[in-house]
């Protein structure tokens, strides 16, 4: 799918893509950075316990890299080992992604290289990226996706909004979710919408709202009993 996509600066000082024809942007206005960092990295990742090693994530559209990076970034300072599967059925192409400002943003002097490898890794097949950051990217649409059972130990839900993408918010898709979590497993997302919430509720999630980042009263975290 070929889509018209414009680099907009966000609060924060990092940047978001904006996709005109849908007016969606891929992360907050009011910062990319902090609230990926805020909701995934630290609701997400850094809420599952040290017991576990490694920590398995999967990631719902991975965009931008943004989580991703992050995610290595982090699993290097917090020395843990992170099995990182992210799926996304329309990559960026390379005149786009190249172009965002978060190896300059970020005070990690390695960030521009991390970034790089993490896009420029091939889809399909689990590379070994750094010490302790392994990642597998998956083309393919969430809908049609059946995902292992009980392999994951934390979802980091980044699809475009409810509104946008009403069919990846749906009592089927967190079936699915609730159904790839190990016992215990989290699942995070930016979205606190009432249907969201029944929806997760539905599919045999206890949910928390959660204090959201800047520009959002409340976020959403989800465990599986």
């Amino acid at each position: 799918m070929a889509l018209n996509i414009e680099i907009k600066r966000t609060l924060d000082g990092s940047d978001t893509l904006f996709v005109p024809a849908i007016k969606e942007h891929y992360h907050s206005i009011f910062g990319a950075v902090q609230e990926s960092r805020h909701v995934f990295i630290e609701q997400g990742l850094l809420a599952v316990s040290e017991d576990i090693d490694p920590v398995s994530v999967f990631e719902v559209g991975f965009g931008t890299g943004l989580n991703a990076l992050l995610t290595d970034l982090t699993a290097k300072s917090h020395r843990r080992e992170v099995r990182y599967t992210t799926i996304e059925l329309y990559p960026l192409d390379r005149t786009v992604w190249g172009t965002l400002n978060y190896p300059a943003y970020l005070p990690e002097t390695d960030a521009a290289e991390r970034f790089n490898k993490i896009h420029e890794a091939p889809w399909e097949v689990p590379q070994q990226m750094n010490q302790g950051f392994h990642l597998t990217k998956i083309q393919a649409d969430l809908r049609q996706y059946t995902p292992p059972d009980s392999a994951f130990d934390v979802v980091f839900f980044d699809a475009f909004a409810p509104g946008v993408q009403p069919d990846l918010w749906t009592k089927e898709i967190f079936e699915r979710m609730y159904r790839m979590l190990h016992p215990g497993g989290l699942l995070v997302t930016y979205s606190c919408q009432g249907e969201v919430k029944r929806n997760l509720r539905y599919a045999g999630f206890s949910i928390e709202k959660l204090p959201g980042p800047p520009g959002k009263r409340e976020i959403l975290r989800a465990g599986k009993n």
